[in-house]
Protein backbone atom coordinates (compact mmCIF):
# COMPACT_ATOMS: atom_id res chain seq x y z
CA UNK A 1 0.00 0.00 0.00
CA UNK A 2 1.05 3.36 -0.46
CA UNK A 3 1.03 5.59 2.99
CA UNK A 4 -1.04 8.70 1.07
CA UNK A 5 -3.94 6.25 -0.50
CA UNK A 6 -6.78 7.91 0.08
CA UNK A 7 -5.58 10.44 2.31
CA UNK A 8 -7.07 13.78 1.59
CA UNK A 9 -10.98 14.82 1.87
CA UNK A 10 -12.03 17.44 -0.13
CA UNK A 11 -12.71 20.31 2.02
CA UNK A 12 -13.06 22.75 -0.40
CA UNK A 13 -16.22 24.69 1.71
CA UNK A 14 -14.35 25.55 4.37
CA UNK A 15 -11.66 28.59 4.84
CA UNK A 16 -9.05 29.95 3.66
CA UNK A 17 -10.15 28.79 0.44
CA UNK A 18 -14.20 28.83 1.32
CA UNK A 19 -15.44 28.11 -2.21
CA UNK A 20 -19.17 28.79 -2.93
CA UNK A 21 -20.41 25.41 -3.23
CA UNK A 22 -21.28 25.41 -7.07
CA UNK A 23 -17.35 26.07 -7.35
CA UNK A 24 -16.76 23.58 -5.22
CA UNK A 25 -18.74 20.60 -6.35
CA UNK A 26 -17.54 21.62 -10.06
CA UNK A 27 -14.00 20.91 -9.07
CA UNK A 28 -14.92 17.74 -6.89
CA UNK A 29 -16.53 16.74 -10.30
CA UNK A 30 -12.82 17.12 -12.25
CA UNK A 31 -11.17 15.26 -9.00
CA UNK A 32 -13.49 12.31 -9.45
CA UNK A 33 -12.83 12.10 -13.19
CA UNK A 34 -9.27 12.54 -12.61
CA UNK A 35 -9.28 9.47 -10.19
CA UNK A 36 -5.94 10.70 -7.77
CA UNK A 37 -5.53 7.83 -5.49
CA UNK A 38 -4.05 10.44 -2.88
CA UNK A 39 -7.89 12.02 -2.49
CA UNK A 40 -10.76 10.23 -0.61
CA UNK A 41 -13.14 11.86 -2.90
CA UNK A 42 -15.36 12.31 0.00
CA UNK A 43 -16.50 15.38 0.31
CA UNK A 44 -17.02 17.71 3.38
CA UNK A 45 -20.05 19.84 4.53
CA UNK A 46 -21.19 21.16 7.63
CA UNK A 47 -24.75 20.22 8.42
CA UNK A 48 -25.54 24.19 8.26
CA UNK A 49 -25.09 23.85 4.35
CA UNK A 50 -26.66 20.81 3.10
CA UNK A 51 -29.72 22.42 2.36
CA UNK A 52 -28.04 24.39 0.02
CA UNK A 53 -25.62 21.33 -1.12
CA UNK A 54 -29.48 19.62 -2.13
CA UNK A 55 -30.31 22.68 -3.91
CA UNK A 56 -27.21 22.13 -6.33
CA UNK A 57 -27.33 18.85 -6.81
CA UNK A 58 -30.73 18.94 -7.70
CA UNK A 59 -30.55 21.47 -10.16
CA UNK A 60 -27.92 19.77 -11.64
CA UNK A 61 -28.79 16.23 -11.97
CA UNK A 62 -25.85 14.35 -13.33
CA UNK A 63 -23.10 16.37 -12.50
CA UNK A 64 -21.78 14.41 -9.67
CA UNK A 65 -21.89 10.48 -9.57
CA UNK A 66 -24.39 9.24 -7.28
CA UNK A 67 -24.60 8.69 -4.36
CA UNK A 68 -22.05 11.92 -3.62
CA UNK A 69 -19.86 10.68 -0.40
CA UNK A 70 -20.06 12.72 2.43
CA UNK A 71 -18.80 14.15 5.29
CA UNK A 72 -20.54 16.00 7.32
CA UNK A 73 -19.02 18.57 10.38
CA UNK A 74 -22.15 19.19 12.78
CA UNK A 75 -22.18 22.94 13.35
CA UNK A 76 -26.18 23.65 14.21
CA UNK A 77 -27.81 21.91 17.17
CA UNK A 78 -30.46 20.34 15.24
CA UNK A 79 -28.58 18.66 11.61
CA UNK A 80 -30.84 18.80 8.64
CA UNK A 81 -32.28 15.32 7.44
CA UNK A 82 -29.67 13.06 6.23
CA UNK A 83 -31.45 10.51 6.00
CA UNK A 84 -30.82 10.06 1.88
CA UNK A 85 -27.58 11.10 1.60
CA UNK A 86 -24.42 8.76 1.58
CA UNK A 87 -22.48 9.82 4.88
CA UNK A 88 -19.43 8.15 5.81
CA UNK A 89 -17.94 10.41 8.21
CA UNK A 90 -19.95 12.88 11.08
CA UNK A 91 -17.53 14.94 13.03
CA UNK A 92 -18.95 16.58 15.68
CA UNK A 93 -17.16 19.00 17.90
CA UNK A 94 -17.21 19.68 21.89
CA UNK A 95 -15.48 16.77 23.40
CA UNK A 96 -19.17 14.47 23.31
CA UNK A 97 -20.20 12.09 20.89
CA UNK A 98 -24.16 12.03 19.86
CA UNK A 99 -26.31 9.73 19.13
CA UNK A 100 -26.35 8.99 15.47
CA UNK A 101 -29.30 6.71 15.09
CA UNK A 102 -31.28 10.46 15.01
CA UNK A 103 -29.53 11.56 12.25
CA UNK A 104 -30.47 9.51 9.94
CA UNK A 105 -26.94 7.99 8.97
CA UNK A 106 -26.79 4.38 9.02
CA UNK A 107 -22.98 3.09 8.60
CA UNK A 108 -21.71 6.96 9.39
CA UNK A 109 -18.74 6.96 11.66
CA UNK A 110 -18.38 9.37 14.25
CA UNK A 111 -15.13 11.04 15.28
CA UNK A 112 -15.31 13.81 18.21
CA UNK A 113 -13.20 17.08 17.84
CA UNK A 114 -10.96 17.16 21.44
CA UNK A 115 -7.78 18.72 22.31
CA UNK A 116 -4.56 16.62 24.11
CA UNK A 117 -6.01 18.15 27.44
CA UNK A 118 -8.86 16.43 26.90
CA UNK A 119 -7.72 13.31 26.79
CA UNK A 120 -9.16 10.59 28.25
CA UNK A 121 -12.10 10.43 26.70
CA UNK A 122 -14.93 7.89 27.07
CA UNK A 123 -16.17 7.39 23.57
CA UNK A 124 -19.20 4.97 22.26
CA UNK A 125 -17.73 1.90 20.57
CA UNK A 126 -16.65 2.13 16.61
CA UNK A 127 -16.21 6.57 17.81
CA UNK A 128 -12.83 7.72 16.48
CA UNK A 129 -11.38 11.08 17.48
CA UNK A 130 -10.20 14.36 15.66
CA UNK A 131 -7.46 17.00 16.15
CA UNK A 132 -7.10 20.22 14.85
CA UNK A 133 -3.94 21.19 13.70
CA UNK A 134 -4.20 25.06 13.12
CA UNK A 135 -6.77 27.84 12.62
CA UNK A 136 -6.85 31.82 11.79
CA UNK A 137 -4.27 32.27 14.88
CA UNK A 138 -1.44 31.35 16.59
CA UNK A 139 -3.28 29.74 19.72
CA UNK A 140 -5.26 27.45 17.73
CA UNK A 141 -2.24 25.45 16.64
CA UNK A 142 -1.06 22.51 19.14
CA UNK A 143 2.56 22.06 20.24
CA UNK A 144 4.44 18.79 18.41
CA UNK A 145 4.49 18.06 22.00
CA UNK A 146 0.15 18.27 22.28
CA UNK A 147 0.06 16.96 19.36
CA UNK A 148 2.41 13.69 20.18
CA UNK A 149 0.62 13.34 23.02
CA UNK A 150 -2.79 13.43 20.96
CA UNK A 151 -0.98 11.18 18.46
CA UNK A 152 0.49 8.81 21.04
CA UNK A 153 -3.10 8.23 23.00
CA UNK A 154 -4.91 7.08 19.30
CA UNK A 155 -2.23 4.66 18.92
CA UNK A 156 -1.81 3.00 22.62
CA UNK A 157 -5.89 2.61 22.83
CA UNK A 158 -6.12 1.43 18.65
CA UNK A 159 -8.95 5.12 18.28
CA UNK A 160 -9.13 5.75 14.74
CA UNK A 161 -8.49 9.87 14.08
CA UNK A 162 -8.92 12.29 11.33
CA UNK A 163 -6.72 15.73 11.48
CA UNK A 164 -7.93 19.24 10.34
CA UNK A 165 -7.05 22.59 10.05
CA UNK A 166 -3.60 23.97 9.63
CA UNK A 167 -1.97 21.59 7.50
CA UNK A 168 -1.72 23.59 4.24
CA UNK A 169 1.76 21.82 3.13
CA UNK A 170 3.54 18.39 3.45
CA UNK A 171 6.45 19.86 5.97
CA UNK A 172 6.39 22.01 8.89
CA UNK A 173 7.27 25.27 8.49
CA UNK A 174 7.34 28.97 9.79
CA UNK A 175 4.55 31.27 9.06
CA UNK A 176 5.52 34.91 9.43
CA UNK A 177 1.91 36.43 9.17
CA UNK A 178 0.77 34.40 12.28
CA UNK A 179 4.09 33.73 14.18
CA UNK A 180 3.62 29.55 14.29
CA UNK A 181 4.78 26.86 13.07
CA UNK A 182 2.54 25.02 10.99
CA UNK A 183 2.68 21.84 10.97
CA UNK A 184 3.21 19.67 8.19
CA UNK A 185 0.75 16.45 7.00
CA UNK A 186 3.90 14.35 6.07
CA UNK A 187 5.46 15.15 9.60
CA UNK A 188 1.57 13.89 10.77
CA UNK A 189 1.91 11.10 8.39
CA UNK A 190 5.43 9.93 9.28
CA UNK A 191 4.78 10.65 13.23
CA UNK A 192 1.95 8.20 13.51
CA UNK A 193 4.05 5.66 12.03
CA UNK A 194 6.38 6.25 14.07
CA UNK A 195 4.20 5.75 17.19
CA UNK A 196 2.88 2.44 15.74
CA UNK A 197 6.93 1.62 15.89
CA UNK A 198 6.76 2.28 19.70
CA UNK A 199 8.77 5.77 19.29
CA UNK A 200 7.79 8.65 20.11
CA UNK A 201 6.57 10.80 17.62
CA UNK A 202 7.57 14.24 19.15
CA UNK A 203 10.53 14.43 17.11
CA UNK A 204 9.06 13.62 13.96
CA UNK A 205 6.32 16.20 14.32
CA UNK A 206 8.80 19.06 14.85
CA UNK A 207 11.33 18.36 12.62
CA UNK A 208 11.80 20.84 9.41
CA UNK A 209 14.19 18.50 7.54
CA UNK A 210 12.87 17.75 4.39
CA UNK A 211 15.41 15.59 3.52
CA UNK A 212 14.88 13.05 6.93
CA UNK A 213 11.12 13.18 6.30
CA UNK A 214 11.29 11.38 2.89
CA UNK A 215 13.83 9.44 4.15
CA UNK A 216 11.97 8.29 7.31
CA UNK A 217 8.75 7.47 4.86
CA UNK A 218 10.72 5.36 2.26
CA UNK A 219 11.67 3.57 5.29
CA UNK A 220 8.41 2.93 6.96
CA UNK A 221 7.71 -1.21 6.99
CA UNK A 222 4.57 -2.34 5.24
CA UNK A 223 2.82 -3.71 8.75
CA UNK A 224 3.64 -0.05 10.64
CA UNK A 225 2.04 1.47 7.18
CA UNK A 226 -0.77 -0.44 7.13
CA UNK A 227 -1.83 0.08 10.95
CA UNK A 228 -1.01 3.97 10.90
CA UNK A 229 -3.21 4.57 8.12
CA UNK A 230 -6.05 2.19 10.34
CA UNK A 231 -5.43 4.73 12.52
CA UNK A 232 -5.10 8.25 10.73
CA UNK A 233 -8.56 7.78 8.43
CA UNK A 234 -7.42 10.83 6.51
CA UNK A 235 -7.23 14.81 7.18
CA UNK A 236 -9.51 17.85 5.45
CA UNK A 237 -7.82 20.05 3.12
CA UNK A 238 -9.88 22.79 1.10
CA UNK A 239 -6.82 22.57 -0.93
CA UNK A 240 -7.30 19.23 -3.40
CA UNK A 241 -4.07 20.02 -5.39
CA UNK A 242 -1.57 21.12 -3.19
CA UNK A 243 -1.03 17.96 -1.12
CA UNK A 244 -0.87 16.12 -4.70
CA UNK A 245 1.90 18.79 -5.60
CA UNK A 246 3.93 18.49 -2.59
CA UNK A 247 4.37 14.94 -2.51
CA UNK A 248 5.09 14.62 -6.06
CA UNK A 249 7.74 17.59 -5.63
CA UNK A 250 9.08 15.06 -2.65
CA UNK A 251 8.77 11.78 -4.92
CA UNK A 252 6.94 10.11 -2.54
CA UNK A 253 4.07 10.00 -5.18
CA UNK A 254 4.10 9.55 -8.83
CA UNK A 255 2.29 11.65 -11.09
CA UNK A 256 -1.03 10.19 -12.11
CA UNK A 257 -2.98 10.27 -15.23
CA UNK A 258 -6.07 9.90 -14.82
CA UNK A 259 -8.73 10.28 -18.15
CA UNK A 260 -7.14 12.72 -21.25
CA UNK A 261 -8.55 16.27 -19.13
CA UNK A 262 -6.82 14.42 -15.75
CA UNK A 263 -3.83 13.51 -17.69
CA UNK A 264 -3.28 17.29 -18.93
CA UNK A 265 -3.84 18.68 -15.55
CA UNK A 266 -1.33 16.14 -14.14
CA UNK A 267 1.11 17.76 -16.77
CA UNK A 268 0.88 21.11 -15.06
CA UNK A 269 0.70 19.55 -11.69
CA UNK A 270 4.29 18.33 -12.48
CA UNK A 271 5.52 20.93 -13.66
CA UNK A 272 4.59 23.29 -11.02
CA UNK A 273 5.61 21.35 -8.40
CA UNK A 274 9.50 20.84 -9.94
CA UNK A 275 9.00 24.30 -9.93
CA UNK A 276 8.45 24.41 -6.15
CA UNK A 277 11.10 21.22 -5.35
CA UNK A 278 13.91 23.90 -7.33
CA UNK A 279 12.79 26.88 -5.34
CA UNK A 280 11.83 25.16 -2.00
CA UNK A 281 8.48 26.31 -2.41
CA UNK A 282 6.94 23.38 -0.27
CA UNK A 283 5.70 24.38 2.78
CA UNK A 284 4.50 27.96 1.30
CA UNK A 285 0.77 27.36 0.00
CA UNK A 286 -2.44 27.97 1.89
CA UNK A 287 -4.93 25.23 1.67
CA UNK A 288 -7.13 23.38 4.37
CA UNK A 289 -9.74 23.05 6.25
Amino acid sequence: MSLFDALVDDAGLFPPTALPMADALERHRADLAEGNPVLTHRFLCAAGRVPELREHLDAYPGLLPEPLRLGIILDTPTPPPLDDLDVELVEVPGGRAVDLDGLGTPGARQFVEVTAAQLPVDLPPGTGLKVRCGGTVAAAFPSAQDLGAFISYCVEHGTPFKATAGLHNAVRHFDPSLGVDRHGFLNLVVGVCAAVQGEDPVPVLGTTDVGELVRLARAVPESAAVRARELLVSYGSCSTRTPIEDLVALGLVAEHRGDGSGAERNSRVGAAAGTAGATGGIGTTEGNE
